[in-house]
């Protein structure tokens, strides 16, 4: 028979009985690289984003009970305030996972597993494990199924209730209470695609923090009682009609509910920029190793744009010399010419000195844009496609593919440990060499765990 009820009851009992020996190898794997790639991400975030410390200090001068960890600083705060800082820092670099249609949300899921499992203790490896992986499956469920048109920032819109149902999982709420935590959830799901692509705004860096911190308030509200939406994502007035003007697919959202686990897809960034830029980046890399050139070589070089890489390229001056390190991150122009001077990318390109770094700027002026609607956004991450005219008139065409972290070319977990410890390397405090190589190992390894917290305090052992 058909399972007629709104579908927060249908994906809340999804996640509220989901256990560690239902998943496939495939998603257990993804959410444990998840687990230490967001922590890696959250230390680097903590030495190279000044931005963010007003969030830490805003933590900080709340007080109140120290019940979980404030990554790459010293001390604890309540769970929500902890969610909310290590949240804020997760996506700061644009250097968190992505799934292959885009966005992100183990930045908003892994600081509130860790805030609320931590406060209550006694969470195994197994239970955190299935908790990250239920909500990693239910994002790119309504990732790929709505009618998107990039006016919301998914992220964050969505990520908020696979967070709260990551979050109740840990907590052992029931499957009743789990629905209602994603019906109050709802009240935390925000993020206008203005914040993404316009420029200036510290908040593009830190969204995560808000929908972190938004699930762990919910769960608990829902652990005390309180009741949420009983139709909110498919009433009249619900989700889907409110943000997506009625049009998602219901069938596919469901399809393979519990045997198909859609986090198992999960892609690992080798560069800290936007996603969308890295295909682009990829190609001028190649193009730049294939024929000898050097940035001296280089007469013109033209980016065929779709219409979401468009969005990084204008206005085209201030793209190809951005003010800010958050504009850096989301400026496809000044990322490509990063890329073909350095050969690659590193955390260490993001600061005031490489924004000023007069060979990258000089490859900008040289920049072009050529319109390719074919290049446009539907569901999987459009191509990048640059030309690179030489000097000397011969003109090289290539097309991005292979790209470090994508699904033709993954991160395993040599090259996650080997991330993991090039992050940490910029940490505002330091850790000591074989204390970060104790974490790497108890994260391949955290299903054996009787407390997965253990591989959050252990940075501080």
């Amino acid at each position: 028979m058909p399972d007629n009820r709104d579908l927060v009851h249908i994906l809340a009992g999804h996640a509220a009985g989901l256990a560690y020996e239902d998943l496939t190898d495939a998603a257990r794997e993804a959410a444990k690289k998840s687990v230490l790639d967001t922590f890696g991400v959250i230390l680097a975030a903590s030495g190279m984003e000044p931005a963010v410390r007003g969030v830490i200090e805003i933590v900080q001068e709340a007080g109140g009970s120290p019940d979980s960890t404030v990554l790459g600083f010293s001390g604890k705060a309540p769970a929500m305030m902890a969610a909310l800082a290590n949240g804020a820092l997760a996506h700061c670099l644009d250097y968190d996972d992505q799934t292959p249609w885009g966005q992100h949300c183990a930045s908003s899921i892994v600081p509130a597993v860790f805030a609320v499992a931590e406060r209550q203790g006694g969470v195994t490896g197994r239970d955190l494990i299935a908790a990250v992986a239920a909500g990693q499956d239910i994002f790119a469920r309504l990732r790929r199924n709505v009618g998107w048109k990039k006016d919301w920032n998914l992220s964050t819109v969505l990520a908020v209730f696979a967070a709260s149902a990551a979050a109740g999982r840990v907590m052992g709420l029931s499957a009743r209470q789990l629905s209602h935590a994603m019906g109050i959830a709802s009240m935390q799901s925000s993020g206008i695609m203005e914040m993404v692509a316009g420029r200036g705004s510290d908040l593009r860096g830190m969204y995560a923090g808000f929908s972190a911190k938004g699930a762990v308030l919910a769960a608990l509200m829902a652990e005390k009682g309180i009741t949420g939406i009983d139709r909110m994502f498919e009433g009249r007035y619900g989700f889907f009609n409110s943000y997506f003007g009625g049009r998602y697919d219901r069938e596919a959202i469901l399809a393979g509910l519990g045997a198909e686990f859609q986090g198992a897809g999960t892609l690992y960034k080798r560069w800290p920029c936007v996603g969308t830029a890295h295909s682009h980046m990829k190609a001028a890399i190649d193009i730049m190793a294939e024929n000898g050139l050097k940035t001296g070589d280089i007469a013109r070089v033209v980016l065929h744009v779709g219409d979401y890489h468009d969005l990084m390229c204008q206005p085209l001056d201030e793209r190809r010399a951005p003010a800010t390190l958050a504009d850096a991150k989301f400026s496809l122009p000044f990322l490509v010419s990063v890329a073909i001077v350095r050969g690659g990318m590193s955390v260490t390109d993001f600061s005031q000195a490489g924004l000023a770094d007069p060979d990258v700027l000089a490859v900008g002026r040289k920049i072009s844009l050529l319109a390719d609607p074919a290049l446009d956004w539907k569901l999987d991450l459009p191509p990048g496609r640059v030309e690179i005219v030489a000097a000397d008139g011969r003109i090289c065409v290539r097309e991005g593919c292979g790209v470090p972290g994508n699904a033709d070319n993954p991160m395993d977990w040599p090259d996650l440990c080997a991330k993991f410890i090039e992050c940490a390397s910029v940490c505002a405090t330091p850790v000591a060499p074989e204390r970060l190589a104790h974490v790497a190992e108890l994260a391949r390894k955290l299903e054996v765990l009787d407390d997965a917290t253990v591989l959050i305090r252990s940075f501080q052992a």
